[in-house]
């Protein structure tokens, strides 16, 4: 008799609050005004996301001097920095805003500390569009510390006054070993006055933590730009996946990965629709893997509003 193949889903997985906010607030201002709708840079990190709403007729640029002047363009989930928000009302651009009211919290906390002379050590990775908005709002505060090998560059001019800030979308596991090794150098290093790690980015890794020791290969769906699914192929390896591969669709999964394999975890990064998840679910049923299991960790129910260009209007009783 043959052992049963069998698929464990994570859950959560997939789109979290602010990545539905954002590619929603496309939508309706596609909807409201018509195409074409600008938006800078990706408006979250997902192929098929960015792909869909091109097709509906949003235009992504990588600056607002590549937006015609007067015309809307949306800023991403990211965030962007007060010299973004400048260029655009140069170009008297009509700015909606996207950004991730989780991304917006760290921006609050770097001018806050910045205002009280504070050095803020941003644990993030460079060249990372949400790195790019918080550093610019205190960019003479903020220094850069690019995972745990990057302590050692660190320097502050008074180490009773140091704050640690994160990038939202990091490993939790890394980030507390960068920060770990930042209280070593200066051992009254100031805590975030609160978790700056999403609860959707801890969500996912904490229920990869919980499937990958029973997985002879986890496919996280996500794709390569997205920090946060680039993480969560990192903690199934971290936590005793045999192996674990990034796949946009289901196309990209290579039969070859499931040779000898008796158990496949799925899970997918916070900006990715469903229906890639169902695509890699049907291609591993065409290969015995018939049996779906859920794996729960955690129960999401946080919304955001939309930004209130896009509310609806209150009507007066």
């Amino acid at each position: 008799m043959t052992e049963s193949k069998r698929v464990l889903l994570a859950e959560p997985r997939g789109y979290c609050a602010g990545v539905d906010r954002a590619v929603e607030t496309v939508e309706r201002t596609l909807d409201k005004h018509g195409a074409p709708v600008y938006v800078r840079k990706e408006i979250v990190h997902n192929r098929h996301v960015v792909e869909t709403l091109a097709e509906r007729g949003a235009i992504f640029v990588g600056e607002t001097d590549e937006v015609p002047e007067g015309a809307i363009v949306v800023f991403s989930a990211h965030g962007v920095s007060p010299e973004v928000h400048r260029s655009a009302a140069q170009r008297s651009l009509r700015t909606i805003d996207a950004t991730c009211p989780l991304v917006t919290k760290v921006h609050q906390e770097a001018k806050r500390f910045a205002r009280d002379d504070y050095d803020i050590l941003l644990i993030g990775h460079e060249g990372h569009e949400e790195v790019e908005g918080t550093a610019g709002e205190a960019p003479s505060h903020i220094q850069l510390v690019d995972g745990p090998d990057a302590v050692d560059k660190v320097a502050v001019r008074d180490e009773s006054k140091v704050i640690w800030l994160s990038q939202t979308t990091l490993s939790v596991d890394e980030t507390m070993e960068t920060v770990r090794r930042l209280r070593e150098r200066f051992p009254e290093l100031n805590d975030p006055p609160s978790d700056d790690i999403c609860y959707a980015t801890q969500n996912r890794q904490v229920a990869v933590k919980a499937m990958a020791p029973d997985c002879d290969l986890v496919i996280v769906v996500g794709s390569k730009n997205s920090s946060n699914s680039v993480r969560l192929v990192e903690v199934a390896l971290q936590n005793g996946a045999s192996a674990a591969h990034l796949v946009d669709y289901a196309r990209e999964v290579d039969p070859a990965w499931l040779e000898g394999v008796r158990t496949v975890g799925i899970t997918s990064g916070a900006s990715v629709p469903e229906v890639l998840v169902r695509g890699v679910i049907d291609f591993l049923a065409e290969y015995g893997f018939d049996t779906v299991e859920k794996v729960s960790t955690a129960e999401e129910t946080l919304t955001f509003a939309l930004p209130r260009e896009l509310r609806p209007a209150r009507t007066a009783k």
